[in-house]
């Protein structure tokens, strides 16, 4: 168990060590301030996506989706949404763009750049995740960027505009159009041309490293507070590893009867950190940046900290 966990923990060493250098990189002024901004966008607007149509595109959807399962996550993880934007909204006293940001960072999972591997070691098999990501990138990114967007819409246009011009933004966002297109390419069966999949694959590879140096940049540049940026940053912190973790443990167990391996990969999925996209998209939305920061690596550390205890509890 002890070699299992530290060869976990190994696994995990080149995500510090790319968020760490931009942290000093940051710390020492080496690049400017606003140069976070521009890894940002650059992973926002193209290696994220680039990453996702190949995956997506050669994945073996119909293997993915386990109803049982995936409706399942899918439940727990709308439930615990609605949730968090209540306390959100009603306790915290957020604005639209902040109890957006608070759902983001609670329910949904740093599925590329950390569950991946860790899925692999753990368990010899990645592919849980898939559906994962699909069901993020498709649902519950669309919902937080319909807000995110209908927040810069009214302030750049009126109220007007409306929700249905915001949805339509949300849509056409290159990580919402990749995902759409690499499963739509998959289904019909449709021939990519080998060197553009290669070429999409290359510059994919650049998401997880530049998305972590964005976000060590920013911490390095403006400081990490390790007291809570806002009154309910530790909570959050709570529900995305601790208390969605165990909901999704019950629901997945006693309500729709999964058991062993199946139920275990689902829960660490749960388990896993909140993603650095909702820090890319604090970025770019000029929304809660450092309670987003703050969430993504605090999240990030308590995750690598409880994952043996979640691989024990869920043997036994």
């Amino acid at each position: 168990m002890i070699g299992g966990v530290a060869a976990t923990l190994v696994k995990l060493a080149p995500v510090l060590i790319v968020f760490g250098a931009g942290a000093v990189f940051g710390a020492r002024k080496v690049l400017a301030s606003d140069a976070a901004k521009a890894f940002s966008d650059f992973a926002f607007l193209f290696a994220i996506p680039a990453y996702l149509f190949p995956k997506l595109y050669h994945a073996n959807l119909g293997a993915l989706f386990a109803p049982a399962a995936v409706g399942g996550y899918a439940a727990t993880a709308i439930v615990t949404l609605i949730l968090v934007a209540v306390f959100g909204k009603w306790v915290v006293g957020a604005d639209a763009s902040g109890v957006a940001l608070r759902c983001m960072c609670a329910v949904q999972v740093n599925a590329a750049y950390f569950a991946l591997p860790v899925l692999d070691f753990l368990f010899g098999d990645a592919s849980a995740i898939f559906p994962i990501v699909l069901f993020q990138v498709c649902v519950l990114t669309v919902i937080v960027l319909t807000v995110l967007e209908h927040g810069r819409s009214d302030q750049e246009a009126g109220e007007g505009r409306g929700v249905l011009r915001a949805v339509g933004s949300a849509l056409s966002t290159p990580v919402v159009v990749a995902c759409t297109a690499g499963v739509l390419a998959n289904l019909v069966n449709l021939r990519v041309p080998e060197p553009l999949l290669e070429g999409l694959e290359f510059a994919g590879a650049a998401a997880a490293p530049v998305a972590l140096f964005a976000l060590g940049l920013h911490v390095g540049t403006f400081g990490m507070r390790w007291r809570p940026v806002t009154r309910d940053e530790y909570l959050l912190i709570a529900v995305k590893c601790l208390v969605f973790p165990l909901l999704m443990w019950a629901s997945l167990r006693y309500v729709f009867g999964l058991e062993g391996t199946t139920l275990a990969m689902f829960v660490v999925i749960a388990a896993m950190p909140a993603p650095q996209n909702a820090f890319i998209y604090a970025q770019r939305y000029d929304g809660e940046i450092d309670l987003v920061a703050a969430a993504v690596v605090k999240s990030t550390v308590l995750a690598a900290a409880l994952l043996p205890l979640w691989m024990l509890a869920l043997a036994t």
